[in-house]
């Protein structure tokens, strides 16, 4: 039994070692900017949908959407000796991107740490296809927030999975008549310079703003529990303070 129990022992030991050699430490985004930069012909991958890279990308990159046709022979054109740099809308696709490509043989495959939603909010350039009219400047956004005592910004996209599992909250707080703020959507892929001024590179973003002001933020998943909580607690004298 004892000898059972240090097979198996050895046997997590040796997966769990696999697992972090395929899946290796990420760069800062910092790094990964500065070593694209430097980067020689480097290979930037898009693994978002054909119609999200259509809207935004990184300069020089190009589209492998894994469910789009003609995707491995997409993959088998790049050289597996030249730096490849990976992205998605955060670190989703990309990952499961990244560990293909090591398994064919990739010598040196970098993952954006926090996708594109990341790479936007912390200032970093894209094209964009957006056309003008449709994103909001910094002043309108800021009459936005104003227009209600309080308002709840749901910084997100049609894009992100993350995003849709918050949809189903947002639409428990509208219908709560005792949940007081003006809740207001705010798709980041027509918006990026709107989300580079403001900063907001984790998708989703929730941002409370109390008389145009922001009191709370929090990035990711929030439940319908936590919002009113924030809520609660941005109508108290400290809330100023709560950011």
């Amino acid at each position: 039994m004892k000898n059972l129990k240090v097979v198996l022992l050895a046997l997590l030991v040796i997966i769990s070692a696999g697992v972090k050699a395929q899946s290796p430490k990420l760069l800062s985004l910092q790094a990964f900017a500065a070593k694209l930069k430097q980067a020689k012909e480097p290979q930037i991958l898009d693994a978002r949908s054909a119609e999200e890279f259509a809207q935004n990308h990184i300069k020089g990159a190009i589209n492998v959407d894994a469910k789009a046709a003609g995707y491995q022979q997409k993959l088998d054109a790049l050289d597996k000796d030249k730096s490849t740099f990976v992205y998605s809308i955060a670190n989703g696709r990309s990952t499961v991107l990244s560990r293909e490509l090591r398994a064919k043989g990739f010598k040196d495959v970098e993952e954006l740490p926090g996708g594109l939603a990341n790479w936007i909010g912390s200032g970093y350039p894209i094209i964009s296809t957006t056309k003008k009219g449709v994103s909001l400047s910094k002043s309108q956004f800021d009459e936005l927030v104003a227009s209600s005592p309080e308002v709840l910004v749901d910084f997100g996209s049609r894009y992100c999975g993350a995003c849709k599992k918050l949809v189903p909250v947002l639409d428990s707080l509208k219908a709560n008549k005792a949940f007081s703020p003006k809740v207001i959507s705010i798709e980041v892929y027509d918006n990026t310079s709107l989300a580079k001024e403001l900063k907001v590179n984790v998708l989703p973003t929730l941002v409370l703003y109390k008389k145009g002001k922001q009191v709370w933020k929090k990035q990711g998943f929030s439940s319908t529990t936590e919002v009113i909580a924030a809520t609660e607690t941005a109508k108290s004298p400290l809330a100023a303070n709560n950011k």
